[in-house]
């Protein structure tokens, strides 16, 4: 049903909309707005980073298996290391490094080639032995190990506090971000967006950006543009605190079996994958998985299974065939871009992809060749190398 004028809360013009207040949408709205681009509005159904950002890891890398990866993890990580001047927040960034533990010959090969790649391209990534891996996270257990993967410039930071940094930089770049604002629809006209229309009213646009995350396919779809974006729930919980916890603690993954670990406050985040994990919007945190993160604790850390535990919490990886994002613009609607579908890589590669959809935008030529990426890729086009590397 139409909104009246005298009832509208939501301006009724704007050269851009975004959909969605995450890591992604934030930094696509504050690299717009900084770029000089007037009348952008971001719209978010809930809080900024209320959705899957609030529930991240944290953590922040360039260890990927792909080149497109690895440019977009290296140079979101170099946003992140300057990020108190620009944008201008403390976002509590920990380079301890990133260190995968790996017990199966292929992984280690694979992760060889990989190391080589992420060198080449400027990485500073190294395999290294049993003994350095244990050196530097004194908490695992090296039974049945080969080699370790390390590179010290990763680490983790607060998602909420990116969030912060790029909601409140792009406000005082001109940008306006509604919250408690959802999009129920999108009208087009021939080959092209022509105006989003909310619970508070409508907006006509020149561009629209999906952002939204584990709900992307229901917003392409509103548009008549495939995104194939499936929701699958991740879990992570906390420890006590443990006195003699080190003050340095990478960012530590044993490869095999997903479960990984890093250093929150005077504890631990730990987490894992589920494989049986069915997919879904399942918000609820259950301890189902427990069983099978304890046996991956008794093997790889056995010292935690005496260790006081918390619940967590549980979120939303947005998952695609591939496990790789789609990023790129919309064949038709022409002026539909999109950021979604990072598969866990979403708050960590946000920096990197403000940048490209500001490029993409403005008819630049991004910094970070995204082309693999669109989503044509699923219906003939080329595919990416799916990525292993899902923490």
């Amino acid at each position: 049903m139409p909104v009246s004028q005298t009832s509208r809360t939501v301006p009724g013009r704007a050269d851009v909309v975004i959909i969605g207040g995450g890591a992604i949408g934030t930094s696509i709205a504050f690299h717009l707005a900084e770029a000089g681009v007037t009348d952008v509005v971001l719209l978010e159904r809930g809080e900024l980073g209320g959705g899957s950002t609030s529930k991240a890891a944290g953590g922040v890398r360039a260890q990927f298996s792909d080149r497109v990866n690895i440019e977009l993890g290296a140079r979101s990580l170099e946003a992140f290391s300057r990020f108190g001047t620009r944008p201008g927040q403390e976002i509590d960034l920990h380079s301890v490094g990133y260190l995968f533990l790996l017990s199966d010959r292929k992984d280690v090969e694979s992760f060889e080639r990989d190391v080589k790649l992420q060198n080449d391209l400027g990485v500073s990534s190294r395999l290294i032995d049993v003994a350095e891996a244990r050196r530097l996270s004194p908490l695992i257990d090296t039974g049945g190990l080969l080699a370790a993967v390390y590179s010290p410039d990763d680490g983790h930071c607060t998602p909420e506090s990116v969030v912060l940094g790029y909601a409140t930089a792009a406000r005082r770049c001109g940008a306006r971000l509604l919250t408690g604002t959802t999009v129920i629809g999108i009208e087009t006209a021939g080959d092209e967006v022509r105006t989003v229309v909310t619970d508070r009213g409508e907006i006509e646009t020149g561009t629209v950006i999906c952002a939204a995350g584990a709900w992307s396919q229901a917003v392409g779809e509103m548009a008549g543009v495939d995104l194939p974006v499936t929701p699958v729930r991740r879990q992570v919980m906390f420890t006590e605190p443990l006195p003699e916890l080190a003050p340095v603690v990478p960012f530590t993954i044993d490869f095999s079996t997903t479960f990984y670990f890093h250093r929150e406050g005077r504890g631990l985040l730990i987490g894992m994958s589920d494989p049986d994990q069915d997919p879904g919007f399942h918000l609820d945190y259950s301890q189902d998985w427990l069983p099978r993160l304890s046996e991956a604790i008794g093997t790889r850390a056995p010292g935690l299974l005496d260790v006081g535990l918390r619940d967590g919490w549980a979120g939303l990886y947005e998952v695609t065939p591939d496990h790789n994002a789609l990023i790129g613009r919309a064949v038709t609607p022409s002026n539909f871009l999109y950021a979604t579908g990072f598969s866990g890589h979403g708050f960590l590669q946000s920096p990197a992809v403000g940048e490209v959809i500001r490029d993409l935008h403005l008819g630049r030529t991004p910094l970070v060749d995204v082309g693999p990426l669109t989503a044509r890729r699923f219906s003939g086009g080329a595919v990416v190398r799916p990525e292993t590397h899902i923490v």
